[in-house]
């Protein structure tokens, strides 16, 4: 089988559960706050079954893990670096799309499940 001119296919992790300490505010990055992200990644489609023609999701959890471990103000900046590092580790990925949230952000008087910013490119 071979892939036509148009044909992708997407690798998803949905909803990675992890501790990080982004936020404006000093308290943000001293505390932390829980974080849900979730990453998908368009490659060529993969015909055999040899884990070195796709990406492992194994691999992505790590990086998504080690770069959400930097410290940032913004959730637009851990994003973009997340999509750089996923991108220069896997030159294989041709495009795809992140979503940062930040679960139960310190917005005072309100009750909100999360704020959360998605590139897509």
């Amino acid at each position: 089988m071979t892939a036509g001119p148009t044909d992708r296919m997407t690798v998803t992790l949905d909803s990675m559960r992890l501790y990080a300490r982004h936020g404006v505010g000093a308290q943000e990055r001293e505390v932390g706050n829980l974080f849900d992200v979730t990453v998908s990644v368009d490659i060529p489609p993969v015909y055999s079954d040899c884990l070195d023609d796709t990406v492992s999701y194994a691999d992505i959890a790590d990086l998504i893990r080690e770069q959400m471990s930097i410290p940032s103000m913004l959730l637009e900046h851990v994003a973009a670096r997340l999509r750089d590092a996923l991108t220069e580790h896997f030159p294989q990925i041709t495009g795809g799309s992140i979503t940062v949230a930040k679960l139960t952000p310190p917005i005072p008087a309100i009750q909100l499940r999360s704020a959360s910013v998605t590139l897509t490119w």
